[in-house]
């Protein structure tokens, strides 16, 4: 479905098939020169055929419509390489740069499987993460953007502001003359964004979820009417829907600290235990991608409070049991 949402933008919806997700919301700003696209969906048939049907719909050439992409997930990411072309620039940054234009194969399969295993899982593969899956075919070139840097569409100013934290880098569009945020995944209306760590649980050195909250707060400091989210609806409510997602992460939280007691866990022996907004309610009966999605927001949680000197980890076996500190 295609909406007009301001005289020279249109939010595409692209579907995102057996996914809780549905759609990934691509925005296609028009100017007199270049064009602009704003994310793309899975590299995915439906999701090639939706984004033609788009183009065609709205005579779009690619040859002068730049494409930018918030973050590395393969929902927003995928089909970059099947739209790129000669004329046309990548935009990104740089942790996804060097991800888009590099195979990464067996050491990110070795990534993965350190990283379930430590977590506890068992019998998931990379093969059951649908950003993996449907990620885009590799670029030979893509352009690194960075914090405060400008992007003009026409007489559109457009400025990339790091939100890193929902993945090693995210980056939001700030229109400051019409208070406009293209948010990608950093702020979602309705349903949260999935927090999850990029490194071993026994190595990491960054707290994601720390990063994630700090980042709202730096949104929550723009002066912004409108939200235009990766998914879902469109915010119109934008400072309390930032007090909402810092309140949820906060009693996320505390759940967890509830679930551990004075016992020691792992990340999934966390996660089966937490409160999760789905019809399926046995652990047992969770997809093997949904194991994956909470599992990696239990590990985000667990690392902050470690962060935080509330939670100390111990390497058993190869596996990370979390108790308190």
């Amino acid at each position: 479905m295609i909406e007009q949402l301001l005289p020279n933008m249109y939010k595409i919806e692209i579907p995102l098939p057996k996914n809780p997700l549905r759609v990934t919301n691509s925005y296609f700003i028009k100017g007199k020169e270049r064009n602009l696209l704003i994310d793309t969906g899975f590299n995915q048939e439906e999701c090639k055929v939706a984004m033609d049907q788009a183009i065609k719909e709205l005579d779009i050439s690619l040859e002068n419509t730049d494409i930018f992409i918030t973050h590395i997930h393969g929902d927003h990411s995928g089909l970059a390489g099947y739209l790129s072309r000669p004329e046309n620039k990548v935009y990104t940054g740089g942790y996804t740069a060097k991800s888009l234009m590099g195979d990464k194969g067996a050491t990110l399969e070795t990534f993965y499987y350190d990283l379930l295993r430590e977590s506890g899982l068992e019998g998931i593969t990379l093969l059951d993460h649908p950003g993996y899956t449907y990620a885009s075919d590799p670029l030979e070139k893509v352009n690194i953007v960075r914090d405060g840097e400008i992007l003009e569409v026409g007489e559109i100013k457009l400025q990339c502001i790091e939100t890193s934290g929902h993945a090693p880098d995210h980056f939001c569009l700030y229109d400051e003359e019409q208070e406009i945020l293209y948010s990608g995944d950093h702020i979602l209306g309705k349903i949260t964004p999935n927090n999850t760590i990029w490194d071993t649980p026994s190595t990491i050195t960054r707290d994601y979820l720390g990063e994630y909250l700090s980042t709202l707060d730096k949104i929550a400091a723009l002066k912004i009417k409108t939200i235009y989210p990766a998914h879902r609806f469109i915010i119109e409510n934008p400072y309390q829907r930032i007090e909402e997602l810092k309140d949820h992460h906060g009693k996320r939280l505390e759940n967890i600290l509830e679930i551990l007691g004075k016992e020691s866990m792992t990340g999934a022996q966390v996660a089966s235990k937490m409160k999760w907004d789905l019809t399926i309610k046995s652990w047992e009966d969770f997809p093997p991608a949904q194991k994956i999605f909470a599992t990696g927001e239990a590990l985000a949680h667990l690392t902050h409070l470690v962060f935080e000197n509330v939670l100390t980890k111990e390497l058993r076996d190869g596996i990370v049991y979390y108790s308190r500190a």
